[in-house]
């Protein structure tokens, strides 16, 4: 899983990733930035240290090992180092699934992290690109995160995973980001003042306000991997959308690839 910032794949695809750790699959998260820019007081190397610290500790919660590149937050571009960068980490982990954010959202460093992963969607499998690191002998499926952007055209969640086991394992890595879900996002977003000073309070807070919505489309997705009986039980979920580079799946490698639907 890939994000632009220390806590992207923790927001956008923890729980998923929890299950997968769970059933003894190895999980990577990169984020693409440091995080250097994303506080109200802190900057620079201060605050990447910190957000580095973050991300690691929420990495041993949620079971994954998690690799922060050196990139500035709020800086990044699509340029050809970032790229190769990308490519090289796809390929050392040997991926079977890549998941990434769409390139339109509010975001330039989330757009520009979804065109960076397509740019390396097919470039893994081409041996004289980053030569140094063995191509990929097969490409991976790649797929977006959801997001609530309608324009171009709409989020449709392909593969949608009931996380409702794991959810409060998902809550416990998003807490391990103090400086983003107690200091930064309530301060940018204007309700520092709802944030609960008791660790105990606000670890209830954050399940609440990050518990998301599931969707009409979301519900039909659940229904198809899990039959309705099941779907009706589902509290909490984290969908995805294949992207049309890489490898394209049919639902028979959908369910290899995801073991948990169904389960």
């Amino acid at each position: 899983m890939i994000g632009a910032h220390p806590d992207d794949c923790d927001e956008d695809g923890g729980g998923t990733a929890a299950l997968f750790a769970q059933m003894g699959y190895a999980v990577k998260f990169v984020s693409v930035t440091n995080g250097d820019a994303g506080h109200q007081t802190l900057k620079g190397k201060e605050l990447a240290k910190r957000r580095f610290a973050e991300a690691k500790e929420s990495g041993k919660r949620l079971g994954v090992t998690y690799d922060v590149l050196d990139n500035h937050d709020g800086l990044l571009m699509p340029s050809l180092d970032v790229r190769l960068q990308i490519i090289r980490k796809i390929r050392e982990w040997n991926a079977d699934v890549v998941i990434a954010p769409r390139p339109n959202d509010y975001h330039p460093d989330h757009r520009y992290t979804g065109v960076l992963v397509q740019d390396a969607a097919y470039m893994v499998s081409v041996p004289n690109i980053a030569p140094d690191v063995p191509a990929l002998k097969k490409n991976p499926v790649f797929l977006y995160y959801q997001d609530r952007f309608q324009r171009p055209n709409p989020f449709r969640p392909d593969v949608t995973v009931d996380i409702t086991s794991v959810y409060d394992k998902k809550v416990s890595g998003l807490d391990a980001h103090v400086s983003q879900m107690y200091e930064w996002l309530p301060w940018i977003g204007h309700y520092l003042d709802q944030v609960p000073r008791d660790k105990n309070e606000r670890i209830q807070w954050l399940a609440k306000q990050r518990a998301g919505t599931i969707t009409p489309e979301m519900k039909s997705a659940l229904e198809k991997w899990y039959g309705k009986d099941r779907a009706a039980q589902v509290k909490y979920a984290e969908a995805f959308e294949i992207c049309e580079y890489g490898t394209q799946p049919n639902e028979e490698m959908i369910k290899n690839l995801f073991p948990m639907l169904g389960k």
